[in-house]
């Protein structure tokens, strides 16, 4: 046979792989090349873009006429409610932790739990996890001040770190009759998924005289923890033996499907957004835009508590650049532009301090710098690289917000 008559065409090789008239039956791995070989298109139109945010007054007032309660039976809020909070008790008391999951805020249900906990003479402590400032040393620096514990051999042991904590704590309740209820809302928050958190709480989940009872909100929660972690065994370890502690969290799991908001969780995030709703989606949305701080806007209840805390003069400073940023945005709104775009709005630098020192806010450019030293840390005040090389000063609040925090702030001045 020649070679010409023992060889195929490119065209007779397509047919036969599938791709014309289907002499062989083409495999799902080639079928899935062939359909997916284009490049896929993103649409541009963004839902958060298209889709103007509720104020704070729209959104509490929306809140106010959800009828949930009304249209939906929640088993919570039933006749059964005194009969769950007895089951998780005794499934603490018989060594299992308790993961509550399911739609809705479980604040008040476990809370109402640590009040029955309190009611029974019980160490019981409250952790809000979700609060953005939480941190594992928080939790751990709570339980060391339990006023048993302080007085305790175990507290004499040396070491200062978590690590080292964490292992006084156990050994202490490993050793003692007393028990510990820990209450902790959302287990998952981003402060506690970091390995050195998951290692500090597998040890005191897995002391048999240590009691958690947490809520989750992540749908993938399970893949926080290993299937070893999740159920594992609480043992009994002497007060010699903290070296290796136990480690799981002998979960229990429960659907308490409330549907209640989550008004208090998202406190110190802009609810009435949609890009406020999540500091990570917030960072990735201001993430490129020159000047802003990696947390994006500031909600006005940060901005109040910031405000609180801050000296009269700071105060002074806040209203100055305030009320020079809304003429800017004002401006630039009339021209078309974007309100909140701090290349445009930005206050000069040397503009306010000049300002600052005709109003007798400072003297001098240290003194300046002080003031707004307080407001950097906290994200209240962000400086921008203007295009032509200059610094300016912007407040990354939303322009109705300052709006009410100035004219709130200036007629208190009076």
């Amino acid at each position: 046979m020649s070679s010409s008559e023992g060889s195929l065409s490119e065209g007779e090789l397509s047919d036969d792989l599938g791709y014309g008239h289907n002499t062989f039956a083409t495999t799902s791995f080639d079928q899935y090349f062939v359909r997916n070989y284009k490049s896929t298109r993103t649409s541009k139109n963004v839902f958060s873009d298209l889709l103007t945010p509720l104020t704070a007054e729209q959104y509490t007032s929306a809140v106010t006429k959800s009828t949930y309660k009304k249209d939906i039976e929640v088993p919570w809020l039933g006749p059964g409610r005194d009969l769950l909070l007895s089951r998780f008790l005794l499934q603490l008391e018989e060594g299992f932790n308790l993961l509550l999951y399911g739609a809705g805020s479980k604040r008040e249900v476990l809370n109402a739990l640590a009040k029955r906990i309190h009611k029974r003479r019980r160490s019981v402590l409250v952790v809000n996890a979700f609060h953005p400032g939480f941190t594992i040393k928080d939790l751990v620096a709570s339980i060391e001040s339990i006023p048993a514990l302080q007085d305790s051999e175990a507290a004499q042991a040396s070491g200062s770190g978590i690590e080292a904590q964490t292992r006084r704590i156990h050994r202490f309740f490993a050793s003692s009759e007393q028990e510990l209820y820990l209450t902790i809302h959302n287990i998952d928050a981003p402060a506690l998924r970091k390995p050195q958190a998951q290692s500090c709480l597998s040890i005191l989940a897995g002391n048999p005289r240590i009691h958690i009872a947490a809520s989750v909100d992540n749908i993938a929660f399970p893949q926080l923890w290993s299937l070893t972690e999740l159920f594992a065994h609480k043992s009994v370890h002497g007060p010699d033996d903290a070296t290796a502690p136990a480690r799981g969290y002998a979960w229990l799991f429960h659907d308490v499907t409330t549907l209640a908001p989550y008004d208090f969780e998202t406190a110190h995030a802009d609810r009435a957004s949609i890009k406020g709703a999540s500091p990570a989606a917030a960072a990735r949305a201001q993430k490129d835009v020159p000047g802003t701080s990696a947390a994006g806007l500031v909600t006005e209840v940060a901005a109040r508590h910031i405000l609180v805390s801050v000296t009269q003069k700071a105060k002074k400073l806040f209203v100055l650049l305030g009320a020079r940023q809304l003429e800017n945005a004002a401006a630039v709104e009339a021209a078309g532009g974007a309100s909140q775009d701090p290349q445009q709005v930005a206050f000069d630098y040397s503009m306010l301090f000049n300002a600052a020192r005709e109003n007798f806010v400072a003297t001098n450019d240290t003194a300046m710098r002080a003031l707004m030293a307080e407001f950097k840390d906290h994200g209240l005040m962000v400086s921008v690289t203007l295009s032509s090389g200059g610094e300016a000063i912007w407040i990354p609040l939303r322009k109705d917000a300052l709006t009410k925090l100035v004219q709130e702030m200036a007629e208190q001045s009076k």
